[in-house]
């Protein structure tokens, strides 16, 4: 087993166990949920992309209609794993997950909803600058982390190319996470993964089992580290 799996199967088991995806919802007459939501055991979630066309209409106006966001500070919805949308979703409808924008539209959103409007953003091409590095510091981190910091590769759950990574499809024995929870990185802003990366090293995002595994990650990352990983990505 190589090192990004071993730091990928150990990171999986510490995350403890405290709801399931199916049931992330706030105890009863609260509003704000307790634990986090626990997606490891979620299936692919399906929906309809015709249907979801007609319920962008205020989410365009900060992702844009074909998912490629209209200021660099936002996500680039385009080609993103279905799943991986919709558990962000539900996550601000529920409150795993905080933002003074997001909390209010996925409010009024049904689970229906949820599932359209991110099969409808699956449904486009990702988004690509056509770059090729190999040798910058963003580069080798994200392809090798940094073993003596404790830093795993990026690649081990992100993919090689940032695409999101299928290195044990149908091999028996081997372990199979739920990859399709995981977020592609390849072409997005500098300034987003910069904020995301930020985020989760504070401590501002750990509302689900992934983004607890990214909290860990993040810690270990310095200023100059994000800055490397942050241009690296936004150039692919």
């Amino acid at each position: 087993m190589n090192y990004a799996s071993s730091v990928l199967l150990a990171l999986l088991a510490a995350a403890p166990i405290a709801a399931s995806a199916q049931e992330a919802s706030p105890p009863a007459g609260t509003g704000t949920p307790t634990g986090f939501m626990d997606v490891r055991a979620i299936r692919p979630v399906a929906g309809d992309p015709k249907a979801g066309s007609g319920k962008v209409t205020i989410c365009s106006a900060c992702h844009g209609h074909s998912g490629m966001a209209v200021v660099p500070e936002l996500a680039n919805l385009a080609g993103q794993p279905a799943t991986y949308l919709y558990i962000q979703l539900k996550a601000f409808k529920d409150g795993y997950r905080t933002d003074p924008v997001m909390t209010g539209q996925a409010a009024r959103l049904s689970d229906e909803d949820m599932r359209d409007i991110a099969a409808y953003y699956a449904s486009f091409a990702p988004a690509s600058h056509g770059g090729i590095d190999t040798s910058s510091p963003g580069a080798r981190l994200y392809r090798e982390g940094d073993p003596a910091r404790g830093i795993p590769p990026c690649q081990g759950c992100h993919g090689p190319d940032a695409r999101g990574p299928r290195p044990f499809a149908g091999v028996e024995g081997k372990p199979q996470p739920p990859w399709f929870t995981y977020p592609y990185l390849h072409g997005q802003s500098a300034n987003f993964v910069t904020k995301a990366l930020g985020d989760f090293r504070a401590g501002a995002r750990a509302g689900t089992s992934n983004a607890r595994i990214m909290q860990g990650v993040a810690q270990g990352l310095s200023d100059a580290d994000i800055e490397a990983l942050s241009a690296y990505l936004s150039h692919l």
